[in-house]
């Protein structure tokens, strides 16, 4: 059966709250902004940054990631790389878990209260009647934190797609980078567009792979033969220097990363973060700094940094804490992925070793299947819940890709209790449920 996602014509709100008052007000009138229904493009973006005197055209040498799945491990890694070789970083992720405060990092550290309040007020305040949106006052309260504050790098994860993304205004990164393609955010996306790709991974390239930059790398994974000519056809057509795996660099894992490229070879520990997927993501962000000329990174650093990186709500286990102590004695992994690409991910790691017990909720935008199936008839246990805040998917919903009896509980608590007595535990389907999860256990991602 095909799942067909319902049409969004706005991006699903991030419900952001905070316990300050001064950020609270700020994110109550960022929350009432929507992306107007067909607007695509980045005039809005530009005018705003433009009032605010073009800050991103004054910070430091930036990385720009991209990718359907696997660009904030890749971003993680990169930071944690350049903070090895003793770099003070901003980094830009999205999107939050728990705080909003997550999605700007302020020289290694969570931007403040006091400097978010301030930073969102004025970008409101000067951009009000361009009427922007989320994403756009987002976009700019970050480079403004980063232009204001010294650092010796910059780190930006692409929020949706690449092209229109309000992150692609940057003149001249460092590096670009691609990571793993696959199919999401279709109504976005893949809307139909003259001039654009028919096929929908080639079309999907084409989105990510149009932040790249005349004469700056960009750095790609291994992809189907389709996809990279489109890759390639919009590097050329953006004056880019293509960097691709497996024709300009190769890594391989197995007892260590064995990672090489015209400037020689390297070989690297294999990361923390769980799942064999990471080794691809450490690989990826070591081809970027390989091949990039403003910053200068040590093999040592890169090694470090592979092992340092963390990144919640990637196949994360959970620390002792209020949630797991719900479930005394065994682990609970948690994972906010969504898409094919991920359920793949999280089959491989759950390959090996006994079945866990899935309790999951998914937008009813999202592809019920795209968890459940690739993980049919290794599970334990299926227990349907759903995304606090959101519209998810009910428990019949997974019928199709489950041979087991399914289970529905009104939140992960009630369905942590109900458990069979023994065996590890997955939450997974939305990062909005893996926020909560975090929250619940007292787990802050800092």
């Amino acid at each position: 059966m095909r799942f067909t996602p319902r049409v969004q014509h706005e991006p699903v709100k991030d419900f952001a709250v905070s316990d300050d008052p001064a950020v609270q007000a700020q994110l109550d009138r960022l929350g009432a902004l929507s992306l107007p229904q067909g607007r695509f493009g980045l005039e809005t973006i530009r005018e705003l940054l433009k009032r605010l005197g073009d800050p991103q055209r004054s910070l430091r040498p930036t990385f720009h990631v991209a990718g359907t799945n696997g660009k904030g491990s890749t971003s993680a890694f990169l930071r944690a790389m350049l903070e090895a070789e003793g770099l003070a970083v901003h980094a830009a992720t999205k999107p939050h878990l728990v705080r909003y405060n997550e999605r700007i990092r302020i020289a290694g550290t969570l931007i403040s209260d006091e400097l978010l309040a301030r930073l969102l007020g004025e970008v409101l305040d000067i951009g009000e009647d361009l009427g922007p949106s989320f994403f756009e006052v987002t976009t700019a309260a970050t480079f403004l934190a980063f232009a204001r504050v010294p650092a010796d790098a910059c780190v930006i994860e692409v929020g949706l797609g690449g092209r229109f993304d309000a992150t692609n205004v940057l003149d001249s990164p460092a590096a670009c980078g691609v990571a793993t393609l696959g199919i999401d955010h279709e109504a976005f996306l893949l809307r139909p567009e003259e001039g654009t790709p028919a096929d929908p991974f080639a079309r999907i390239a084409f989105e990510k792979a149009s932040i790249a930059r005349p004469g700056r790398p960009l750095v790609t994974q291994a992809y189907p033969a389709p996809v990279e000519a489109e890759i390639a056809r919009t590097a050329k057509t953006q004056g880019a220097r293509l960097i691709m795996r497996n024709r300009d660099w190769w890594a391989e894992a197995g007892d260590t990363i064995r990672y090489r490229d015209a400037l020689g070879a390297l070989d690297l520990p294999l990361p923390s973060l769980a799942g064999a997927h990471q080794a691809d993501n450490a690989a990826l962000a070591v081809a970027m700094l390989r091949h990039q000329d403003q910053v200068a990174i040590s093999p040592e650093a890169m090694a470090q940094g592979i092992g340092a990186a963390r990144w919640p709500a990637r196949l994360q286990l959970l620390d002792d804490g209020p949630l797991t102590a719900l479930v005394p004695g065994r682990k609970i992994w948690l994972d906010g992925g969504h898409n094919p690409d991920a359920g793949a991910a999280i089959a491989r790691h759950f390959a090996a070793g006994l079945p866990p017990h899935l309790i999951i909720g998914m937008l009813d935008n999202k592809d019920p299947g795209a968890i459940a199936a690739p993980l049919r008839g290794r599970l334990a246990s299926l227990t349907v819940v759903p995304v606090p805040g959101h519209a998810s998917h009910e428990a019949k919903d997974f019928a199709s890709y489950s041979d087991l009896a399914l289970h529905s509980f009104a939140d992960v608590r009630e369905a942590l209790h109900a458990l069979p007595p023994q065996g590890d535990v997955l939450i997974a389907g939305s990062l909005y449920l893996a926020g909560e999860v975090l929250r619940l256990n007292h787990q802050l991602p800092d």
